[in-house]
């Protein structure tokens, strides 16, 4: 049984309700919906979403995601220009862009990241935008597209511990995504990463985590409880308590980073305009 501190508040104001027509409206995936997000009530009724580009089915099957697996569609090349109307209509100051793994295509669906990045900038100038992109299988010649796009944060998450990492993550590694957020870095754009508790890692282990996302050059972390999305995914070892995620953020701050969000419901892109 889920500990009261994991209650989930549904949105139901008239925001919410006009943020889920847009969606559906102009046929748009998020984040929010495909990865059972337990923010989405709140988001959405502040008029946020996470736009889910590349389409909904992804080339991996990570144990902790409810993105569904299989082989994707073609890519929908009016996606970019449907999304940036949404940016627009939802009048937002700040999208959150994520993809599923596109490792069908030949540039891992980079082109596609930039085209939407650059039409929602041409729509709506004053916008800002964060990315959380995937791992790119290392390349950094498709990373450097993304950071040459501009968007004000990007941001890639290490999941997990890496002694949790392959038992949680089908096909990227800790080090590999240590390496993107280094090499983003060091090209002095803004990362940041996200990081699960209650997968069965050690406090020991979480804060050398910490630590080597900090020599990776990253300097914003969010830090929230994984939950299970159904009985086929990697079960829940522990509900974290508060006090230790406070205990996590604490120990960040005390580090040096910038901004930490550090709670059971804290997502990557929850509060995210926060972050700037």
């Amino acid at each position: 049984m889920k500990p009261d501190w994991l209650k989930i508040r549904l949105g139901n104001n008239s925001q919410f309700t006009q943020t889920k027509k847009t969606l559906e409206t102009r046929r748009l995936h998020t984040i929010c919906s495909s990865g059972r997000c337990p923010n989405q009530g709140e988001c959405w009724s502040r008029g946020t979403a996470t736009f889910l580009i590349a389409g909904d089915i992804c080339t991996r099957s990570c144990k902790f995601c409810n993105t569904r697996t299989g082989k994707p569609l073609p890519l929908d090349m009016t996606e970019p220009q449907r999304i940036a109307e949404s940016v627009r209509e939802l009048k937002l100051v700040y999208v959150v862009l994520t993809s599923v793994n596109r490792d069908d295509l030949p540039d891992l669906g980079a082109k596609h990241w930039v085209g939407t990045i650059q039409t929602i900038k041409t729509m709506n100038p004053a916008v800002r935008i964060e990315t959380l992109i995937p791992d790119f299988q290392g390349r950094e010649n498709l990373i450097d597209m993304i950071i040459d796009a501009r968007p004000n944060v990007i941001g890639h998450n290490v999941e997990t511990t890496e002694r949790l990492t392959p038992e949680v993550r089908s096909a990227a590694t800790y080090a590999t995504s240590l390496g993107i957020l280094r090499y983003i870095s060091q090209r002095g754009r803004t990362t940041k990463t996200g990081l699960m508790l209650g997968l069965g890692e050690t406090a020991d282990e979480v804060l050398q985590t910490i630590d080597d996302i900090w020599d990776a050059g990253c300097r914003r972390l969010t830090i929230g409880q994984y939950l299970q999305p159904s009985r086929r995914h990697i079960p829940v070892r522990e509900y974290v308590s508060p006090d230790v995620f406070a205990f996590f953020k604490e120990k960040a701050l005390e580090r040096g980073f910038i901004h930490v969000e550090s709670a059971p419901l804290v997502r990557s892109s929850y509060h995210a305009d926060f972050f700037l």
